[in-house]
């Protein structure tokens, strides 16, 4: 068996390209790989597709690589509070290819399992399937670009519409523990987009926060054969997306 772990976090990112397309795991800030971005960062790619629920939060997460000015493209489902994220897709600085959730995770899942595309009703009778949804925006506001027609199909006196898979360039992800021979298992909620985004990296590398010897096969949440690189950061710390206080009483 190939023992795939990377003594370097930087070392892990070092081959990802200018216009390089990245799946990246987590939803909101829960399951982010922080430390492959960081060191994305740093590396200095640039001009980059990101594949991901959302993008982040300001200043935290791909958030930083946003303000950087190092993604040109977004594929995903939800702003969410990242001001930034707004304001560059409408002044026309990122092109955005928004995908309802289930669809991105499928769209993923599939691209990694070698599924060309897939039929789903999510969409049906909107602009995500009819065209026209705006992709990018011009300096002045006005619409740039907008989103293809895409392919309908009846079955069962039902009408769906085609989606395609997604297969990445890299993948980046989160993982609570991993073995040397790449075999993942994620914590909790944080297992969310992180197994579909691996499955459609052609590399997918893997922060995780503990190394062991083995993993029982029936704990492995994703196996080694989807994985390319493994690289131990430790515990995370990513912080809250929105934080809500209720007031004492009293």
């Amino acid at each position: 068996m190939l023992d795939k772990t990377i003594d370097s976090i930087d070392v892990a990112v070092a081959d990802i390209s200018d216009g390089a397309s990245v799946a990246v795991g987590g939803f909101g800030l829960v399951g982010i790989p922080a430390g492959l971005i960081e060191a994305l960062r740093r590396q200095g790619a640039t001009d980059l597709t990101v594949i991901s629920n959302n993008l982040g939060t300001d200043g935290f997460g791909l958030g930083l690589l946003l303000q950087d000015g190092r993604i040109s493209r977004s594929i995903g489902s939800y702003i969410g509070s990242n001001r930034e994220y707004a304001r560059q897709y409408l002044s026309g600085e990122l092109t955005v290819e928004f995908t309802p959730q289930g669809t991105l995770a499928e769209r993923l899942r599939a691209g990694g399992n070698g599924i060309p595309a897939f039929y789903t009703k999510a969409g049906v009778g909107t602009q995500l399937a009819d065209g026209g949804l705006p992709s990018r925006y011009n300096t002045d506001g006005t619409v740039a670009e907008v989103s293809p027609p895409k392919e309908t199909r009846e079955f069962g006196g039902e009408l769906f519409v085609l989606e395609e898979g997604i297969r990445a360039d890299f993948a980046l992800v989160h993982a609570h523990k991993a073995d040397r021979y790449g075999n993942l298992v994620f914590r909790k909620t944080a297992r969310n987009f992180n197994p579909d985004a691996a499955m459609s990296g052609r590399v997918t590398i893997a922060q995780v926060e503990q190394l062991v010897d083995e993993i029982e096969g029936d704990e492995v949440h994703l196996p080694g054969i989807f994985v390319d690189r493994v690289v131990v950061v430790g515990p995370q710390e990513t912080g809250v997306e929105k934080r809500t206080l209720t007031e004492k009483e009293g």
